[in-house]
């Protein structure tokens, strides 16, 4: 039962520490880092699930109260570089399915699962009810996140100067109480409704589609308030960090090791997309980057609203290539196996 308390602990330790230091993101990489710390220490950590998840309706409705009615006409114009998700998620799998099984000897199935870009939880059932190996599933997954979000806002930093110390929306006192209700409507509604029906990333697109609805409407004018999404980014992190509890250190040198491997192949296939993007002039390069990385739909959310990157161009991105890679993946295992 202390395993909660102390989890919060740290990640909020982690918190404190990245302000004092200066370092980007503290709501989002201090509890990662921290909870991966004290991981590799030995540390038993444990989330509330359901908070965790309710925690990222809040995403959801700040993104899809960025959906007005002259955003929407614009997402027509989207349609050159989404036709490149599928492809991306093809040359990742014809590259890391290789990788995982001649370099680190896994079986097939752990090596496919381990290589598409898709959700954690997702990759995890399929990838268990195929026979894979759930921990280094889990391992290798959380990995490819932390690792693709700590890098981001260096890189961010570095090539665009993006500012991201700048709060991610207005704080809560300047929204109207009228507004802060329907906000709390689109997630409770939208993200029970969709987990209802059995839609992916319930949490976060079932809060997005009531939210832009709302604000089609021109009913939701207001985004969500900063403090919420500085919380949405303190349980989003502390919940990657707590994947690694009760690693070891044979896991630690394998399948941790495999993971970061591989993540230096996503950061170049990235790069490769990006760069072909940008050089065509299909999209400003740091909305390209944030809408082709390969890391967690949330966070990239997260900092694509404190960048004050196009939303909508990053979301549509995103949502895309989860939706080819969990109706793919079992298809596409079966067909190469």
């Amino acid at each position: 039962m202390m395993r909660i308390p102390l989890t919060f602990g740290i990640a909020a330790l982690g918190v404190a520490l990245f302000h004092l230091a200066g370092l980007p993101l503290p709501w989002l990489l201090g509890p990662i880092t921290a909870s991966l710390i004290a991981a590799l220490a030995g540390v038993k950590m444990k989330g509330i699930k359901p908070l965790n998840e309710g925690m990222r309706t809040i995403l959801g409705v700040a993104v899809g109260a960025t959906f007005t009615p002259v955003l929407l006409g614009s997402m027509a114009g989207m349609w050159p570089t989404l036709l490149l998700i599928p492809l991306m998620v093809l040359s990742i799998g014809l590259i890391g399915v290789p990788y995982f099984m001649r370099i680190w000897g896994y079986d097939f199935a752990t090596s496919y699962y381990s290589t598409m870009p898709g959700g954690l939880q997702d990759m995890l059932v399929f990838g268990e009810e195929a026979g894979g190996n759930p921990r280094t599933l889990s391992l290798i997954h959380a990995t490819r996140v932390m690792v693709i979000v700590v890098a981001l806002p260096f890189i961010l930093q570095g090539f665009w100067d993006a500012d991201l110390s700048k709060p991610p929306g207005a704080p809560a006192r300047d929204v109207p109480f009228t507004q802060l209700l329907l906000m709390v409507g689109c997630a409770i509604v939208g993200w029970q409704g969709a987990k209802r029906i059995g839609m992916f990333g319930a949490s976060i697109l079932g809060p997005l589609i009531m939210a832009a609805l709302f604000a089609v409407l021109g009913l939701l004018q207001h985004r969500a308030p900063a403090e919420a999404i500085w919380a949405a980014q303190f349980f989003i992190g502390m919940t990657v960090g707590v994947k690694y509890s009760g690693i070891t250190m044979t896991e630690v040198r394998r399948d941790i090791a495999a993971g970061l491997g591989f993540c230096v192949i996503l950061i170049v296939l990235t790069l490769i997309f990006v760069e072909a993007v940008y050089g065509f002039g299909l999209a400003p390069g740091m909305d390209a980057l944030l809408a082709f990385a390969p890391g967690g739909q949330a966070e990239l959310t997260v900092l694509a609203l404190i960048v004050g990157a196009d939303v909508a161009f990053v979301i549509a991105h995103h949502v895309l290539r989860i939706f080819v890679v969990i109706l793919g993946a079992p298809l596409f295992a079966r067909l190469f196996r």
